[in-house]
């Protein structure tokens, strides 16, 4: 799970993963500070948590390229947990230190995104992808993989534009992090419509569940309690040799609840769909 969907207290948040009989976690938030702006010394100590919990760290859940192309041009913009905005030649030298970060963490896998979202974002496909194909071949001389997420607020908001760049790019080092719920959220059937498009080219999942309600407005739910099919998605995932990991990514807080709270619902819903056994 994303630590910082229970708690930005990382002890809290280790210790209900390890309740939880969880086996890996993925680092964004602690105590409000981004994992791209850690000390060495802080990734020193994170990590000794986390090994005494015997879990391992699955990947760098980074803000990486959700920034501008050119910042002359109005955009959409999102959630970007405690980071400024920046330049794309800024954003490639964070990707130099959460390259570090990864390694320190004895991680391989950092999550990354498309640019915010330009108005027109096929017109700038071009520029994207030359990007991204920069980043993936740094990616590659560090022996990671970067993982790009379907995010609405950026140019690769949904599995078809995703994909598209993926193949575009034709990297080892740059994957499809699939998160069906932000597909749903978006408007657009995540399985078996979004699926489709991503079918191998995944390199990690993100787990939440959504909606979109009658008065067209979009909510995060704990998975169950949304449009995404999770038993057929997590079938055909598994039908299709997908070997890689899951993290719940809840986005959901109950009224007058807590964070925590609302990450053990999207677990118990979860367990309902796929069983207490299922891969966490």
């Amino acid at each position: 799970m994303l630590t910082d969907e229970v708690s930005q207290n990382i002890t809290e948040a280790f210790d209900w993963a390890e309740r939880n009989r969880m086996k890996h976690v993925e680092i964004r938030m602690v105590d409000g500070k981004n994992i791209a702006d850690f000390s060495d010394k802080e990734l020193e100590q994170l990590l000794f948590e986390v090994e005494k919990r015997d879990l391992f760290v699955s990947g760098i859940a980074s803000p990486l390229f959700k920034c501008a192309l050119d910042p002359s041009r109005p955009v959409a913009s999102g959630d970007t947990f405690g980071q400024i905005e920046e330049s794309v030649e800024n954003h490639f030298l964070k990707l130099e230190r959460v390259i570090e970060i990864c390694k320190k963490l004895k991680s391989d896998k950092i999550r990354i995104f498309s640019f915010w979202r330009e108005e027109n974002p096929s017109l700038y496909n071009a520029d994207i992808i030359e990007h991204l194909k920069k980043a993936a071949k740094i990616a590659e001389e560090n022996g990671v993989l970067l993982l790009l997420e379907n995010e609405n607020s950026c140019n690769g908001g949904y599995a078809s534009e995703v994909a598209h760049v993926v193949r575009q790019v034709d990297s080892p080092s740059l994957k499809v992090l699939w998160d069906p719920g932000n597909e749903q959220y978006g408007g657009r059937p995540a399985f078996p419509e979004g699926y489709e498009e991503v079918r191998g080219l995944i390199g990690h999942v993100h787990l939440k569940d959504a909606f979109v309600d009658e008065k067209g407005q979009s909510r995060c739910v704990p998975i169950g309690e949304g449009s995404v099919p999770f038993f057929d998605q997590l079938q055909a995932l598994i039908n299709d040799g997908y070997e890689g990991l899951f993290t719940i990514e809840t986005h959901y807080i109950p009224e007058g609840g807590t964070a925590k709270e609302g990450t053990q619902m999207t677990l118990e819903g979860l367990q309902k769909i796929w069983g207490v056994e299922c891969e966490k």
